[in-house]
């Protein structure tokens, strides 16, 4: 079993001056569903690295970057496949044919925890509980 990390978690603790460390052993102690794997999807990374170069400082653009690259030694990231983009296609076309728009981002990553068999870990619920048979856990 495992969780895709939503970007919205890992800026919320950056932002709140955690370090990867106390990141996971805080998140995961929360969760007491025993041992987890998580791991970060390509477009996750991408929100990551749209994320520094925003920083309104150099500062904390340095800051960032040095948060995600620390995380990036303990957290694989999982490619967007052809497969992936193909259950994206059919949920979102599915969900849009009921009046249901998801956005993008969030579809990518939630079509990419499904691919894996995994729950995405978010501090957004209300997009990934869009997506049918995906396990949402609030982090």
């Amino acid at each position: 079993m495992g969780l895709v990390l939503d970007a919205s978690v890992i800026v919320a603790a950056e932002r709140g001056g955690k370090t990867v460390r106390s990141f996971f052993g805080m998140s995961f102690q929360r969760l007491a569903t025993g041992d987890q794997r998580a791991v970060l999807s390509a477009i996750g990374l991408t929100e990551l690295a749209h994320a520094i170069w925003r920083a309104q400082t150099l500062s904390q653009r340095r800051m960032r970057e040095h948060f995600i690259q620390d995380l990036l030694i303990d957290v694989e990231v999982v490619p967007y496949t052809r497969e992936t983009a193909m259950l994206a296609g059919r949920i979102d076309g599915e969900q849009a044919a009921r009046g249901i728009t998801i956005p993008s981002v969030d579809l990518l990553i939630g079509a990419t925890a499904l691919q894996v068999g995994y729950s995405v870990a978010t501090a957004n619920l209300r997009h990934f509980q869009l997506i049918p048979g995906l396990g949402v856990i609030r982090l």
